[in-house]
Order: C-alpha cells, then sequence, then structure tokens
C-alpha cells in the first residue's frame, strides 16, 4: 500500500478535503486526458499552492495512488458497470476513479468518499450520471475489497508495452517483482557531500554500502531536514548515484558531465574532486543545476549546449552521458510515465542516443573512460545500444565492472559487465530506481 505523506492521512477525514479532490481530479485530467507529464501537471496546477499543507499532501497522495493503483482501480470499476463508459463521459469516468482509489486503497469512510464524489459531479452535464456513480461506488465500498484481494495487482498495472519487454528480457518472475517494486512509495535517498556516516547519524538514516543515504518515504518537505540549507547533501535515488561511481577516481581529472541536469551526477563529480564542465541545453533545467551547485557550495563549469553538437575546448579524461531516454526505470517515482509515453517513442529516442553517444566517443582523450548511462528498462536503449557501438566504432571497448565496482549490489552486474539496476533490487530496504550503464574505454 503507499504509504501516506505525514499530517495528511485520509482516515476519518470528513468533506473538509473536497478542494483537495478537485485539484486531484484537475491534475488526473491533466496527466491522462490532456498528457501532461506529472510534475508539470503539479507546478502549473494554479490552485494546489492554495490548499493547506495536509491537502495539498492529500491531493498528491489521491493522484500519484491512482496512477500507480490505475489498472487494478479500472478493473474494479468495470465489474461494477453494465456497459463501458463511453468516451465522451471521460470525466465520469475520472470521478469514479478518485472514489475508488478512496474507498479501496486510501482507507477513506465510505460516506465521505460517496458524497464527495457527488458533490464533484453536480453541472447539468453530470446530472444524469449521479445515480450510476451512487450505484457502482456504494457497490466498491460492499465489494472493493475482496475484488483487490483477487487481482493480480502488479500485472494490472502494467501496460503492455511494458511487461511484454520485460518479460521478453528478464523473464516474467523479474517483470512482476519490478511491478510489484512500482506499487510502492519509494523511500527518501540522499548523496552527501562529505562525511555520509556522520549525516546518517544525524538524520536517522540507513547508510547503504555506497554510501547513500537512505530515508523512509514522506519526509514532507525535504528543504526542512537537517543539513539541506548548509549543502551537506542533496536528493538523488540510489541507483542514479551508481553511474558516477564507474569513473573511479577522478580528483584532478577534467571530466564532462552530457545532458547533465538536474545535476546530482555533476556534485557527485565536483564533491570527488574532478574538473567538471556540465552540459545541459535546456536553460531553465540548467539553471537548476547551477541553484543546486551552489547551495552545495560545488564549483563545476556550466555550458547550455546540445550536447549532440557541443565541441568542448580540449579532449576530457572521463565523460558521464546520462541520455534522454524513456525513463521507464523510474516508475515508483513516475507512475505517469506508463500512460504518457509507448513503445512508439522509443525509436526516436534510440536515435537521439546513438548520436549522443558518438559525440561523446569523440570527446575522450586515448585511454579516456566514458560511461553511458540510462534510466530505463527498456534494452533498446541500453544493451543494444551499446552493442551497435561496439560494432561500428572500434575506437572504444567495453570496461567490464566487476561485483567490487558495486559493492552491496552484485546482481546488478550483467554477464557482459554492465550495470543493470532494478527497481526490485534491495526490495527488503526499499528497493532502487532501473538503471543500466556501461563503462567504455578508448583506444
Amino acid at each position: 500500500m503507499i504509504e501516506t505523506p505525514k499530517g495528511s492521512s485520509p482516515k476519518g477525514r470528513d468533506l473538509r478535503g473536497q478542494n483537495a479532490r478537485k485539484s486531484a481530479l484537475a491534475l488526473l485530467r491533466a496527466v491522462l486526458d490532456d498528457g501532461r507529464p506529472l510534475d508539470e501537471a503539479l507546478a502549473r496546477n494554479p490552485h494546489l499552492d492554495k490548499l493547506e499543507a495536509r491537502d495539498r499532501a492529500f491531493a498528491r497522495l489521491l493522484l500519484a495512488t491512482m496512477l500507480r493503483r490505475l489498472g487494478q482501480i479500472d478493473a474494479a470499476l468495470d465489474a461494477c458497470l453494465d456497459r463501458p463508459i463511453r468516451a465522451k463521459d471521460i470525466i465520469l469516468r475520472h470521478i469514479l476513479r478518485l472514489g475508488a482509489v478512496q474507498l479501496l486503497f486510501l482507507e477513506t469512510p465510505p460516506h465521505a468518499a460517496v458524497s464527495t464524489a457527488l458533490d464533484l459531479a453536480k453541472g447539468p452535464r453530470l446530472a444524469g450520471q449521479r445515480g450510476l456513480l451512487n450505484a457502482v461506488l456504494r457497490r466498491l465500498s460492499r465489494e472493493g475489497r475482496a475484488m483487490v484481494a483477487a487481482q493480480d495487482a502488479a500485472r494490472l498495472n502494467t501496460p503492455d508495452w511494458l511487461w511484454q519487454p520485460w518479460c521478453a528480457a528478464y523473464g516474467e518472475a523479474t517483470a512482476h517483482a519490478i511491478a510489484e517494486a512500482h506499487l510502492v512509495e519509494p523511500p527518501l535517498d540522499l548523496s552527501c557531500r562529505s562525511d555520509p556516516a556522520g549525516w546518517a547519524e544525524k538524520l536517522g538514516a540507513t547508510l547503504l554500502p555506497g554510501g547513500t543515504l537512505r530515508l523512509a518515504a514522506g519526509q514532507g518537505d525535504v528543504a526542512r531536514l537537517p543539513g539541506y540549507a548548509e549543502g551537506a547533501w542533496w536528493v538523488q535515488d540510489a541507483a542514479a548515484a551508481l553511474p558516477a561511481r564507474l569513473l573511479g577516481a577522478v580528483a584532478g581529472k577534467q571530466v564532462i558531465d552530457l545532458c547533465a541536469a538536474p545535476g546530482g551526477k555533476t556534485a557527485q563529480l565536483a564533491a570527488a574532486g574532478a574538473e567538471v564542465i556540465a552540459v545541459e541545453r535546456n536553460a531553465e533545467r540548467l539553471s537548476r543545476l547551477q541553484e543546486n551547485l551552489q547551495r552545495l557550495q560545488l564549483g563545476a563549469a556550466t555550458v547550455a549546449a546540445d550536447a549532440a553538437q557541443w565541441h568542448p575546448p580540449a579532449l576530457a579524461d572521463a565523460v558521464l552521458l546520462d541520455a534522454p531516454c524513456s525513463s521507464t526505470g523510474t516508475l515508483r517515482r513516475h507512475p505517469d510515465i506508463a500512460y504518457l509515453k509507448d513503445s512508439a517513442q522509443i525509436a526516436a529516442l534510440t536515435q537521439a542516443q546513438d548520436r549522443l553517444l558518438a559525440r561523446a566517443v569523440a570527446m575522450l582523450k586515448p585511454g579516456g573512460l566514458l560511461v553511458y548511462a540510462v534510466c530505463s528498462l527498456q534494452p533498446e536503449e541500453g544493451p543494444q545500444r551499446i552493442h551497435a557501438l561496439l560494432s561500428s566504432d572500434d575506437r572504444v571497448e567495453r570496461l567490464a565492472l566487476t561485483p567490487d565496482d558495486l559493492p552491496g549490489l552484485p546482481e546488478a552486474v550483467t554477464p557482459e559487465g554492465d550495470l543493470r539496476s532494478l527497481p526490485c533490487h534491495l526490495a527488503d530496504q526499499g528497493g532502487m530506481d532501473g538503471f543500466y550503464a556501461c563503462r567504455l574505454r578508448r583506444r
């Protein structure tokens, strides 16, 4: 079950959270009907910031849980309907989803879930649907928990465009474990500028083998945590922290970080003593990177440019390319990706990845290291890109990883010697994002 943010528990709530429900409904429409990324929808919702803190947290909880459990919710609703809801009545479907998520997963009292859903359905457009809305939600309040208990949650909440290639790449059992990991709100992971053990003690965090600090989910505003204001740490998933470490000792070396925003890997390299050039073409994201570096009191040269066309002032000792991708490895944090993207988009992404890889190789000194990484679970964006590169460019060779390169995570080393982290890795400690990374050396 999704963990409820502190101060926002919906159990026993009355109608005071109706504004939160209205905001959640508007956000759901922005994501599923307008195709906006969840983070963008949250940032551009004009009403969200006007809510009290607990109602704002409740709205986010409603939306995140609906997106994580959408397959289960729709299956339960369909079992209660005599005929499918028409496409033009999609707002009715969304209100039903909003009521269902409260009844099935958030322990909202039935009277509150049903009555607030009926309030959302006011107006001439939905006047004739209120009876259906009432009947379906009341049936769910009686039978819904039994329906959920009989469902295969992992499979229902994973669209075919994801499920089928995961089964082909990892086997059905692992695909199922990946999908199960996506149903749990992820913990809060931090990377430290220095002294991770000391900060783990100060924050009451778990220190993972690679040096990442892990706190339980639902911490609220991270800016209020000790160490934020003085720049002692930054938020970075444990898997996202791995690719930069594959470059080894970088102190005093010239390292280019391509597609660098929001800056977690740039910060890692700078904190390790590298002379970093961070390249990012999106001006807004580059500004965020610069702000993060300033807070962390770390230095790096920043360049606003398209990495596929940019030429460095000199060849580098190392290049880190965290390439734009489908981001299917981050569904734990971004459940909207499952419904905003599809397999048709992968082809365009792989072409861009190939161009970026070719440019990254050209930026290296002889003997220099290149780490290519994507936060994707799709084989087309990971090992297939490296296979294509090595088949066509004899300037580089794979420098295989060993379990010693990934302390505490030997299962993430592939037979070829690449990194492949899965959301189900470290499952007993909260999981991690899905990443692929390969280490190459310029001949």
